[in-house]
């Protein structure tokens, strides 16, 4: 669905500074497991770009540091930070209610908060998948012109994983499999009954964030434990990510408004790519 290869609309807008600049100035973005990791960093390229963020994130105090951070950087009327456990949907509801209360609108959502442990696999896939489902139905209360909104954009993070799967993350696997379905079935949706908001998916290769820890542990990791050699081989094998240009990817997306359904990917050989689905054929 991309109408323009990416260096193409750049060049037709300027630089990318600028046409990031252009469409965020006063947007409003909320941002989960958005005080650190990718997150943080997209956190941190939305306020650099003009835009308000809220950052809904379950660690209370890590959440408090990443806002003084920030509003040291980008002035304090900017971003705020909400306290939530995702996999509470009251809790989430709120965060949405809040950020709406507090800057007046929302434009950009970000399900990003994702867990890795295949002991408490219910929990992975509570905060994996169950939590993107109501984070995407929740944006699009805000946001769907069905409701007499504005519209907007929403990128839900899935993994490199939904594409090459290994023993040691089986239900992690299945949940970023799930998000990529959903999000793909849910963009044509709204394309369908004219929701005004474009759904996309992200799935990054290993990202240098607390998570990639989480393989060594027996109790995150269960009887799966034992494969985290073979994981440690593939890190060094496909090499590991900045936070940073997993940002830089979900700009292209939220300012390419072109893109509806796309899944990108972003690895250290290939850099930021979209994945292509062949068409069915009857």
């Amino acid at each position: 669905m991309l109408k323009l290869p990416w260096h193409m609309v750049l060049k037709a807008q300027g630089s990318a500074g600028d046409a990031s600049g252009m469409a965020l100035h006063g947007k409003v973005a909320l941002v989960t497991g958005g005080a650190q990791g990718i997150g943080r960093a997209v956190a941190e390229t939305l306020l650099k770009n003009e835009a308000k963020v809220s950052l809904v994130d379950l660690n209370q105090s890590v959440g408090e540091m990443c806002k003084k951070d920030l509003d040291q950087q980008y002035g304090e009327d900017n971003c705020i930070f909400i306290q939530c456990d995702v996999t509470d949907r009251g809790k989430l509801q709120e965060a949405f209610q809040s950020t709406v209360e507090r800057f007046g609108r929302l434009d950009i959502v970000i399900n990003n908060a994702g867990i890795n442990n295949e002991k408490n696999w219910e929990k992975t896939i509570e905060v994996n998948l169950t939590s993107v489902i109501k984070g995407t139905y929740l944006a699009l209360d805000h946001m769907s012109k069905e409701y007499g909104k504005e519209g907007g954009v929403i990128i839900n993070v899935s993994s490199m994983a939904a594409f090459l799967h290994s023993p040691h993350q089986p239900v992690y696997t299945a949940t970023k499999h799930g998000v990529i379905g959903f999000s793909r079935a849910m963009a044509d949706a709204s394309e369908q009954g004219q929701y005004g908001v474009r759904i996309n998916t992200l799935c990054p290769a290993f990202v240098d964030t607390q998570l990639l820890r989480t393989v060594e542990h027996e109790e995150t990791m269960g009887k799966f434990v034992k494969f985290k050699d073979e994981f440690k081989e593939r890190m060094d094998k496909f090499g590991v990510l900045k936070p940073s240009l997993i940002a830089e990817g979900m700009m292209r997306i939220i300012t390419d408004e072109s893109l509806n359904g796309a899944v990108m990917k972003i690895t250290c050989s290939k850099g930021i790519h979209f994945h292509t689905y062949e068409p069915l054929s009857a």
